[in-house]
């Protein structure tokens, strides 16, 4: 199978058992351009009830060869897959780029990128993620082996779409398990390119499908009886119904990356140039919507207008690369829909109606797509909507602080809990702070970023259990000790 998808050639149907089916559910999903609100497609299949079993059986046919086949397979298989991505990296950021709105040059490629990365690490994990034994002085020797759970699905967030399938997906199919993709309703097109590659990857039929679809399509995955793993990034509400839905069924495991409403700290002695740099960098990546961005900001009084000057400005040149995101020259691109338009927009009008003091932006650009001015309120009180809520747009609060108390206690104050940022040059103060933080990961000197290698999660209603790392093998494996008596 050839991979010849692009803008004029979508894939729109589903991908089962390494071929393209039609869903056997009439129901479409219907997608527009954020750009210009032009229709891109309505007629995109939606996978039903009889879909997803299909996949599953599909699935469960597949597992035992694919589990024991020999790491070294295991491993070149992912390898060509990661490689095949890199080759048709622009095509899948143009597929993802046409319904998300994120420009190539300061997203696409990154976040494409990503996903092919996520398969060369975790692929390099097979023949490492070794078991353990336990010495036999009380006449037993144990052995503990991970094992593969079986069938496994991903439901992926459309803010992200390549990149966070990566990070589900490749852990899952390098420690032995299948692997169904369920991918947004709103960015499913690279997901579903990804068939011809599978392919000519050489997964085997069934090991590695895509099923379009909505949260319906989710809610089949999440509450299926012969599903045994589920791995979901999006809102705190929908998180807490799959695992609603896995406790219900057959209480499949659960992985939850949520929420965010980060702090970053900035003290005094902070070199303020590259705090300034952080923060407006993690509040215009993505145009605001990336679940770790730094979206409360915290600056020492001492420092205090120094950085609402420079952190301003750094924004307002943001802002003139907001733009037509085929342009290579934009880096801002436009809100995903209007229904996150009009999200974000409410929260900004209703923060202008006394909730703060509007430093910057909080309008629309053009009359044309969902673009909108990188967004600022200062003096925020901790109640106000706009500081205790996740927006998901290039909206922050940017207050002053006195003590490393008062700001302990501030950060804090949150349900969420996935990243905070400290900038410092006093090693043990950054130390010490990063140390109070509740939040699954903390910057130092930097805010809003993850790393493959590394545990990336949150703590309290930011998420359950983590990805990246030997943590994501560990999700998709159960540990089965095996006892050996060696007294007879």
């Amino acid at each position: 199978m050839v991979f010849n998808f692009s803008k004029s050639n979508l894939p729109k149907q589903l991908f089962i058992n390494n071929e393209y089916v039609a869903s056997k559910n009439s129901k479409k999903l219907e997608l527009y351009n954020p750009k210009d609100n032009s229709l891109v497609a309505n007629d995109i299949d939606l996978a039903g009830a009889e879909d997803v079993d299909a996949a599953i059986a599909a699935a469960e046919k597949a597992f035992p060869a694919w589990k024991k086949l020999s790491a070294k397979a295991r491993r070149d298989i992912m390898y060509k897959f990661a490689a095949l991505i890199e080759e048709h990296e622009v095509a899948l950021a143009e597929l993802s780029r046409i319904t998300l709105g994120a420009p190539y040059g300061s997203f696409g490629k990154f976040e494409t990128l990503l996903c092919a990365e996520a398969f060369r690490y975790n692929a390099g994990w097979i023949d490492k993620f070794a078991g353990e034994s336990f010495p036999q002085e009380d006449g037993f020797l144990k052995i503990v082996r991970n094992e593969p759970l079986g069938v496994t699905a991903g439901i992926v967030p459309w803010n992200g779409p390549l990149g966070t399938a990566g990070l589900k997906a490749a852990p899952a199919l390098a420690t032995g398990n299948c692997f169904i993709l369920k991918p947004s309703e709103k960015t499913p097109f690279a997901s579903l390119a990804l068939g011809p590659l599978i392919i000519e990857a050489g997964f085997p039929p069934g090991v590695f499908q895509v099923l379009s679809g909505d949260g319906v399509t989710g809610s089949l995955i999440s509450s299926h009886m012969r599903i045994r793993k589920v791995s979901f990034t999006g809102s705190i509400a929908t998180g807490k119904r799959i695992q609603e839905a896995a406790a219900k069924s057959n209480l499949k495991r659960v992985t939850l990356e949520l929420g965010g409403k980060s702090p970053a700290v900035v003290f005094d002695d902070a070199d303020l140039q590259n705090a300034i740099t952080w923060t407006a960098n993690a509040l215009t990546a993505n145009t605001g919507q990336v679940c770790f961005a730094a979206t409360r900001v915290y600056v020492q009084e001492g420092i205090y207008d120094k950085f609402v000057e420079g952190y301003k400005k750094a924004l307002l040149e943001k802002a003139k690369t907001i733009g037509d995101p085929d342009a290579e020259s934009t880096v801002m691109g436009p809100l995903i829909d209007k229904a996150q338009f009009d999200r974000v927009t409410g929260f900004i009008e209703r923060g202008k109606s006394g909730q703060g003091t509007l430093l910057t932006g909080g309008s629309r650009v053009g009359d044309t797509g969902f673009f909108i001015q990188p967004t600022v309120f200062t003096d925020v009180e901790a109640e106000a909507e706009i500081i205790t809520e996740e927006i998901f747009g290039p909206v922050s609060v940017l207050n002053s602080f006195k003590t490393e108390e008062e700001i302990l206690e501030k950060s804090n104050n949150t349900n969420f809990g996935l990243m905070a940022g400290v900038f410092t040059q006093d090693i043990n103060k950054a130390l010490r702070v990063a140390s109070e933080f509740d939040s699954g990961m903390v910057g130092i000197n930097c805010v809003s970023l993850m790393m493959l290698s590394t545990p990336f999660g949150g703590t309290k209603e930011s998420g359950l259990g983590r990805e990246c790392g030997r943590a994501a093998l560990r999700a998709f494996t159960d540990q089965k000790t095996i006892m050996i008596n060696m007294t007879y």
